[in-house]
């Protein structure tokens, strides 16, 4: 599961929307610090990405710790890594993780996105938002 978060986080830092779609799981579901409900399926989440890579102006990864942990869809421990990393959006400085929770075949069928303070998850939940009317996504 190492070798697929690493592969996330190059694709992630290079801006590689392309490179994440054989990560993801047809039916992924990224649980995200601004919406109570998850965003649902390859297509949605990556378009989601889309508007993030554009939202975050200075994303850069900073740690990587494995193990495994309960999903939240159906309550089962799956393997999992977890991505500190540090952004800015529209000036304000985020602390975040990333937990990616993996299938079987070392996939990512679960993601879940924490940042702080809540300044900032206000700020990125504006941007998404708009990011995602933008592309016609919500």
């Amino acid at each position: 599961m190492t070798e697929t978060a690493e592969r996330f986080r190059a694709a992630v830092e290079k801006r590689d929307l392309s490179a994440l779609e054989d990560l993801f799981t047809e039916d992924i579901r990224l649980y995200s610090p601004v919406k109570f409900r998850p965003f649902e399926g390859r297509p949605m989440v990556l378009g989601l990405f889309g508007v993030l890579l554009r939202v975050f102006e200075d994303l850069r990864y900073v740690g990587h710790f494995d193990g495994a942990t309960e999903t939240s869809a159906d309550g089962t421990e799956a393997q999992a890594s977890v991505l500190p990393f540090r952004a800015t959006v529209d000036g304000k400085e985020i602390h975040g993780i990333d937990m990616l929770h993996f299938d079987g075949a070392g996939r990512i069928k679960e993601f879940t996105v924490m940042v702080r303070p809540q300044s900032a998850v206000h700020t990125l939940g504006q941007a998404v938002l708009t990011g995602l009317r933008s592309e016609g996504l919500a």
